[in-house]
């Protein structure tokens, strides 16, 4: 299993006006470069008659895939730090697209470099970013009186639940990030006083927000 790393949660789109020049962002998830490459395409046809659309974008857990293009640019001034603000947040399986629309001043090599750098950084936050990690299934039963209580507690930590069997008693099943595991199960095991018997599936991964914790499917 790869280590963690950071991903973006969804496709978004930002707007900053630079001396009159509009910056157009949209940022999207991409699970490999066939999907990375078709959304760059997507968004040069949404925005055909725009002066540039600059992207850049990774694929794999470890940025085996990088691409960039400066679309008319000078080169280095566009693609490259849309390419760098993307590895340097540390975010994978992701792509980003800059739209120029030219507002008639000129901005310089610097300012070139800026403004897309921003514009990116920008898109990406507004897609929100979470982190992959290693997790678990954990399968448990639960007694019908103490379902509320277990469903609040699953609910305040934000872990995802994979489904519930409701027979004669409860089975929950649970995505649990593995380094929460052991937390997990001492604080189910007090909950449930003693009453808590789970069953932990292979290895999988989770999203989890980096400052609030929790789980749910990548």
């Amino acid at each position: 299993m790869a280590r963690d790393y950071l991903v973006i949660r969804q496709r978004a789109r930002t707007e900053t006006v630079v001396k009159r020049s509009r910056f157009i962002a949209t940022a999207s998830p991409v699970k490999d470069e066939a999907e990375a490459q078709q959304f760059v395409d997507e968004i040069r046809r949404e925005f055909w008659d725009a002066t540039h659309n600059v992207y850049a974008f990774t694929v794999g857990d470890n940025d085996e895939i990088v691409r960039s293009s400066d679309d008319g640019e000078p080169s280095g001034t566009a693609g490259r730090p849309v390419l760098e603000v993307i590895l340097k947040e540390g975010i994978k399986h992701c792509a980003v697209v800059v739209t120029r629309y030219f507002g008639g001043t000129l901005l310089g090599a610097g300012g070139l470099v800026r403004a897309y750098g921003a514009a990116a950084r920008e898109a990406l936050h507004a897609a929100g970013i979470a982190r992959v990690v290693p997790a678990h299934e954990v399968s448990f039963v639960v007694d019908y009186p103490a379902v509320g209580k277990v469903q609040s507690y699953l609910a305040s930590r934000g872990y995802s639940v994979l489904g519930v069997d409701y027979l004669e008693t409860a089975t929950i099943r649970v995505l649990v990030p593995a380094p929460e595991l052991e937390r997990f199960h001492a604080d189910l095991t007090d909950m449930l006083l003693g009453r808590y018997w789970p069953m932990v599936g292979e290895e999988t991964r989770a999203l989890v927000d980096p400052e609030k914790g929790g789980s749910s499917l990548p």
